[in-house]
């Protein structure tokens, strides 16, 4: 495990997480990171993805308004910010590095080559 997740937990549907994802200087420098999800059962999909190259984001249909992914280069950090949470948003969240990810592959998991141990998030109607 190259990357370490944090930030997870239980929360009212409507209510607000911020999750971190810390990175050596090595793997922070690479181009694309990601917030991937998995629910129970369901396969691990792409939440968000952040370039380093343009600071540029993707997000899935499903987040978009309501999640925002930045980076802190001081400290080597990604970050995802979760709002008006919904019970479906519950999912074990990992985050995720590559070199060459990019708009057109960035929810694709077979792209990243570094990833964390994943931070559960619960969500409660």
């Amino acid at each position: 495990v190259q990357l370490q997740a944090s930030g997870g937990g239980l929360v009212q549907a409507g209510g607000s997480l911020d999750l971190s994802c810390l990175a050596p200087k090595r793997i922070f420098s690479m181009n694309a990171f990601a917030w991937f999800r998995q629910a129970p059962g369901k396969e691990r999909k792409g939440v968000a993805c952040i370039y380093n190259n343009d600071n540029g984001a993707n997000y899935a249909d499903s987040v978009k308004g309501r999640f925002t992914i930045s980076r802190d280069n001081a400290k080597n950090t990604v970050y995802l910010q979760m709002n008006s949470l919904k019970p479906e948003d519950t999912a074990v969240y990992y985050c995720a590095a590559d070199r060459f990810a990019n708009s057109g592959s960035y929810d694709k998991t077979y792209e990243y080559d570094y990833w964390g141990q994943g931070t559960q998030v619960t969500v409660s109607s």
